[in-house]
């Protein structure tokens, strides 16, 4: 089956090259058609798992597609050159033919494709490179943006500002954010707004920037619904206990179900925080309550002490 399939692809590309030969009635190469062929034999070796050789058609294919000034077929063969370099797990070549792609979606006028073929980059390259991986969400949702599509450029910041979190990148995390809650703001969608404060209190506590924390929970009062809202009494108890170095009111906010059930990355922030300096009134009223009884079990002793030997 697979030589079969080889057998055809070479077929093809032998047709490619007569498309492209020139004669006395025939004075321009065929790039249409070659491309076409190039198209078809890419899937052969593909079917047959030549990796290598689908991703050399393929750009083949891109090649005679731009020749042809039809530059999104050349992208999207371009974008298929990088899937065979996924098949063969060469996840940086592969990244750069798929960037390369999104730069001739730009160009030839359809943004959109570019930002969700940058998308699947992104989760391509996730598992491997998690800087790599945020730089393409952060390329996706700066074009969706240029698009006045704040929807989908707030959902790909956010997948951003959850990696830059998990690499401990939390001055960049906080700059993500807010923008992220800026976009949430600009639609409406003032319930993530609330979530995006959260986040934000959490990042900002974990750079031990109280001022900075504190601050987004005053700007957040002016969105409608958060003053008394749920998040809005975690955050200021929060904050609360922090600033009084309370460990126990802080422990409690962090380990509540609004904060546990976050997205997995903040969630980590939340039971991972302390308080500099804090003192846990637990363990304090534990330990003075231990002292006392102590104090009270030895009282008989001195007591015995004073008769001992004394009637004798």
């Amino acid at each position: 089956m697979a030589a079969q399939k080889i057998n055809e692809a070479h077929e093809h590309m032998a047709k490619a090259d007569k498309c492209l030969k020139t004669s006395f009635t025939k004075w321009k190469p065929d790039f249409d058609s070659a491309a076409s062929e190039y198209a078809k034999a890419a899937v052969c070796f593909k079917n047959a798992k030549q990796f290598e050789q689908a991703k050399d058609a393929y750009l083949k294919e891109a090649e005679y597609h731009t020749e042809n000034k039809t530059l999104f077929h050349a992208a999207k063969a371009i974008e298929q050159a990088g899937m065979m370099m996924k098949e063969q797990k060469k996840m940086p070549e592969a990244i750069q033919y798929i960037e390369k792609a999104c730069m001739m979606y730009m160009e030839n006028g359809t943004p959109d494709t570019a930002a969700m073929a940058l998308d699947r980059a992104g989760k391509l390259i996730e598992p491997l490179n998690l800087d790599k991986a945020v730089d393409l969400y952060q390329k996706a949702a700066g074009v969706f943006e240029n698009e006045d599509r704040l929807r989908q450029a707030a959902e790909l910041l956010g997948k951003a500002s959850r990696l830059l979190v998990r690499v401990r990148r939390l001055d960049d995390a906080a700059v993500a954010l807010q923008k992220e809650k800026n976009m949430y703001k600009e639609i409406e969608n003032y319930p993530m707004c609330f979530k995006k404060t959260t986040a934000q209190v959490l990042v900002h506590l974990h750079r031990a920037d109280y001022v900075a924390a504190d601050k987004c929970v005053r700007e957040s009062y002016s969105l409608p619904g958060y003053s008394g809202s749920e998040d809005s009494v975690a955050m200021e108890t929060l904050l609360q206990g922090y600033d009084e170095q309370d460990e126990d009111q802080v422990y409690r906010i962090c380990n509540s179900p609004l904060l546990k059930y976050m997205d997995n990355d903040y969630a980590k922030l939340a039971i991972s925080l302390r308080v500099p300096g804090g003192v846990s009134k637990k363990k304090v009223a534990a330990a003075a309550a231990a002292a006392a009884a102590g104090g009270a079990s030895g009282a008989p002793a001195e007591e015995e002490d004073d008769y001992e030997g004394g009637l004798c």
